[in-house]
């Protein structure tokens, strides 16, 4: 085993606590602990997936183009429309229309120069091809033979079509396109419709999955071909058949494909994932949600969207990070000396005060804790103990309010950082409210509950007072919050049963948004603003899931190491801090978050 003695003198730096600001890779000493540390880059080992913005209108069998997650569009839709969407990395906006309406098409190309052909159109099987060239669709010369549910491969300048349906049924056609027209070249060496695939060019390409028409109802196929400018070679099979598949990348040796149906069935619809490396297919990360018929993934292997789809007719989107890319991550902390629940946090990610709360088969206690990114330290207790308060604030100037004492309450105190003090109460009474602000100045507090009602009320606190504002649009209770007085959200909750609802707080109204992922209730909360926050844990039935908002939708992201209900919280969306857990979980346990690239490792000297 080595020891620390034989390294030091290595240029190995001795702290007493974790630096604040370490590099990737920094190795150093920590003293209190009597460890080795170092910061270590955060990343999927096999790839993920988490939410993306909704789409305006939901689809299937449609098409899409993208060189990334960031930049894409998706056309088409189901029956036959001409609808196309665009988006920026955070929101879908409707842009000018395909010339003619039409489902069951393929698309390849970036979001600003994509190429589509085929489809189902009016009244039958299309022979047009459009170009995008980042405003408008422009009809070109047309494919030779009318067909729909072909691949289309490569780039506006140079592309192929394979497969798909013509009035025979399923064909092995080829078609090469040159940026001016369309030339047959050598079929496939099955027939195929239903499935997808990629390609960089008209001379490297890849397509994945098939459906056997024979009969009409017949299985899903895992065929995979690979064009190599000349010939389609048949390769290794998917490890599951599947048609109505949809894939990414822009090579024929790095492919992500996901989704699919059993058959010509939307309703046995697939989650799988599975990553091609240029020889054979490897099983990966699930979707969230089992989808089919979407006809509309693009990007690269690393950076992707899954759009629309089935079951139903749908606006969920899903966004790949492949495997590499970096991803935030929870990581254990120093344990609470008190073990307790129903608490209220304030402070940062390294800075945080763990305040009040119960302990289970002992009652409220008074008790504070301070964090200092490692460990707690006991400091002077608040003057009121209770459970079900809410907190803000930092380390040195926090405010806690509301809870259950013997009775509800609307006491307030004030933190310094060496003693707290008694302030002017809440107007409204209430406990398990939602809370926001950045030190004793400056707070805002927002639902709750007062037996046997909810509430909805919003108060600001200047410093001396509370005064009452627009309220919630929804009385809620167990809900979360995060951000300032003049930039909030209050998310999750209790309303009764348990909602995913989210909304905007501008300093003057609330507004809805858009909505968690999960529902949840008791759950925890931190960001620095209505654009920026982090929902994580809750219950019932003791939640992992961690989510982000990126100022308009919720991504889901790594989700926490324990399932917790009725814990703590401070911080930001990109470093956080969960503690006090509730059922499932030591109630001392500490979790910390850090995005976006790297965490403090322990180095195991074994």
């Amino acid at each position: 085993m080595a020891t620390y003695l034989g390294t030091n003198g290595s240029r190995i730096q001795n702290y007493t606590t974790n630096p604040d600001n370490p590099n990737e890779g920094e190795v150093w000493y920590n003293e209190t602990d009597q460890v080795l540390k170092f910061q270590y880059p955060n990343v999927t080992s096999a790839g993920s997936w988490r939410t993306g913005g909704t789409l305006n209108t939901a689809r299937k069998y449609q098409a899409g183009a993208g060189a990334s997650s960031e930049a894409f569009i998706t056309f088409g839709n189901y029956p036959r429309e001409a609808i196309t969407e665009l988006w920026n990395g955070s929101s879908w906006t409707e842009v000018n229309d395909l010339n003619e309406n039409k489902g069951l098409i393929s698309g390849a190309g970036t979001y600003t120069a994509a190429i589509t052909s085929g489809g189902n159109a009016d009244p039958g099987k299309s022979l047009n091809t459009e170009i995008w060239n980042g405003t408008n669709w422009t009809e070109v010369n047309n494919l030779p033979t009318a067909v729909s549910r072909n691949v289309n491969h490569g780039i506006t300048t140079s592309a192929l079509s394979s497969g798909g349906e013509e009035p025979g049924g399923a064909t092995v056609n080829t078609n090469s396109w040159n940026g001016t027209n369309w030339t047959e070249v050598n079929d496939m060496n099955t027939a195929t419709q239903l499935n997808s695939g990629v390609g960089a060019d008209n001379t490297s390409a890849i397509a994945v999955g098939n459906f056997d028409p024979s009969p009409a109802s017949g299985p899903a196929m895992a065929k995979t071909e690979s064009w190599n400018g000349t010939n389609w070679t048949e390769v290794a099979d998917l490890n599951t058949g599947r048609s109505y598949t949809t894939s990414s990348g822009n090579t024929n040796t790095e492919v992500t494909t996901s989704g699919g149906t059993a058959g010509d069935s939307p309703g046995s619809a697939y989650a799988n994932t599975e990553l091609w490396n240029g020889t054979a297919w490897t099983e990966t990360t699930d979707l969230s949600t089992a989808r089919g018929l979407s006809g509309s993934m693009g990007g690269a292997f690393t950076s992707a969207l899954q759009v629309g789809g089935t079951p139903s007719q749908s606006t969920a989107v899903e966004e790949w990070a492949g495997a590499g890319a970096a991803i935030g991550a929870w990581s254990t902390g120093g344990n609470l000396n008190t073990g307790r629940n129903n608490l209220a946090g304030t402070g940062t990610y390294t800075d945080a005060l763990a305040v009040s709360g119960e302990i289970p088969g002992s009652g409220n206690t008074a008790v504070v804790e301070q964090y200092n990114g490692s460990n707690w330290t006991e400091i002077a207790d608040v003057n009121t103990a209770r459970q079900h308060l809410d907190g803000t604030g930092t380390i040195t100037s926090s405010l806690v309010f509301g809870g259950y004492s013997t009775t509800i309450t609307g006491d307030t105190e004030s933190w310094n950082g060496s003693a707290w003090t008694e302030v002017n109460n809440l107007n409204t009474a209430r406990r398990l409210g939602g809370a926001a602000g950045t030190d004793n100045t400056s707070a805002l507090m927002f639902g709750g509950f007062d037996p046997p009602n909810n509430k909805a009320q919003t108060e600001s606190w200047n410093g001396t007072n509370w005064t009452e504002l627009n309220d919630l649009n929804n009385a809620v209770r167990d809900n979360a919050g995060a951000g300032i007085v003049t930039s909030a959200l209050s998310f999750g909750g209790d309303r009764p049963g348990d909602t995913a609802q989210t909304e905007l707080w501008n300093g003057t109204n609330w507004t809805t948004v858009n909505s968690l992922n999960t529902a949840r209730q008791e759950l925890g909360g931190a960001g620095a603003s209505n654009t920026s926050a982090l929902a994580f844990g809750g219950g019932p039935g003791n939640k992992q899931e961690t989510e982000d908002w990126n100022g308009i939708s919720w991504q889901e992201t790594a989700d926490m190491s324990s399932a917790s209900p009725n814990l703590a919280d401070a911080g930001t969306a990109s470093n956080a801090l969960a503690f006090g857990m509730g059922p499932g979980s030591p109630l001392n346990k500490t979790e910390e978050w850090n995005l976006p690239s790297v965490s403090t490792r322990t180095i195991d000297t074994d």
